[in-house]
Parts: structure tokens; C-alpha cells; sequence
């Protein structure tokens, strides 16, 4: 099955397991401004990596946008967060970037990666800064809030290569 995976990363996470999952399925990988002039005609399976940003998928838009002539490709789609695979929140935010009928047509991953301040954007940056001085400022915080504010105030890296086996299988079954 010829596949191509494509990602949006913008401190690395992303591109760390788009890479993990194109080396171990023999597929080509791109960032996602090189993919768009590539002829997705030649492709079987095409796998979609973006980072989280406020319950969002980066760049998923272009994406998305495509489906409706995708229609005889297997399509993936995986997101790259801080937090941790186990977090209740996550299903529900990958579920409301995407249609119901898309979702059909889509089978969707999250990765967990981190957060790596140095290269964030500015304008990221600053609104997590935004997001920790709100949470500290927030009255009866619950244990959760308190140790989201811990993890959250550095950078850290939890990504591991188990996590593209889901989407392996997936590409694979």
C-alpha cells in the first residue's frame, strides 16, 4: 500500500512521529507545505499529523478539506498534545474537529508529545502563559488543576514510539 504521511509540527513533536510512523510503514513523509504540491492521486493511504492547539487540530482545515476526493484512500489523521494518553478530555476533543460523516471516513490517533518552550511561537507562548496565570489565579483549585500547573509551567517530553502502533495497525488492518 503506497502511503504518505503528512504533518503541521511546530516544535518538533509532530514531526518526530510523523517520521516514526513513515519509517516503520515504508511510507514517504512531508511537511504539510510540500505535501500540498504533491499528486495525492498516487497514494493508498494518506495519514494526517497535526499538534493540538485549544481542543483544535493544526491545520486540519486543509485536510478536512479533502476527504470528499479522498473517498478511495484509507485516511488517518493523528494529533500531537501535552498531555497525557490517558486524559479523559482527549477523545471528546478529537471527536469535535471533525463531522460525523467525517469521522466515519477518518480513524483518528492522539500521540502524546509535550511542550518545548524554546521553540514555540510567540504568540503560543503567550497564551500558555496566559493559561497558567489563569489557572494559578483560579480559587479552589482541584488536584488536577495543581498538578496541570506543575507539568505545564516547563517544557517536557512524554512522546514515545508505542504510541503510533494504534495508527500502524490501522494503516495495516
Amino acid at each position: 500500500m503506497k502511503t504518505i504521511v503528512i504533518y503541521n509540527s511546530q516544535t518538533g513533536f509532530t514531526k518526530r512521529y510523523a517520521m516514526w510512523i513513515a519509517e516503520a510503514a515504508g511510507a514517504e513523509c512531508f511537511e504539510l507545505s510540500e505535501a500540498k504540491k504533491k499528486d495525492m492521486a498516487a497514494y493508498d493511504a494518506i495519514i494526517f499529523g497535526g499538534w493540538a492547539c485549544a481542543g483544535g487540530i493544526s491545520k486540519l482545515g486543509w485536510f478536512k478539506g479533502n476527504i470528499i476526493k479522498w473517498t478511495d484512500k484509507k485516511l488517518i489523521a493523528f494529533c500531537v498534545g501535552g498531555s497525557p494518553a490517558d486524559n479523559p478530555e482527549i477523545e471528546p476533543a478529537l471527536k469535535q474537529n471533525f463531522t460525523e460523516a467525517e469521522f466515519e471516513k477518518v480513524s483518528v490517533f492522539y500521540c502524546p508529545g509535550g511542550f518545548n518552550y524554546e521553540k514555540m511561537s510567540a504568540p503560543s507562548k503567550l497564551m500558555m502563559k496566559m493559561f497558567i496565570k489563569t489557572l494559578k489565579a483560579k480559587k479552589n483549585k482541584t488536584e488536577a488543576e495543581e498538578e496541570m500547573i506543575k507539568i505545564i509551567s516547563s517544557s517536557y517530553d512524554i512522546s514515545d514510539k508505542k504510541y503510533i502502533e494504534p495508527i500502524l495497525e490501522c494503516l495495516n488492518g
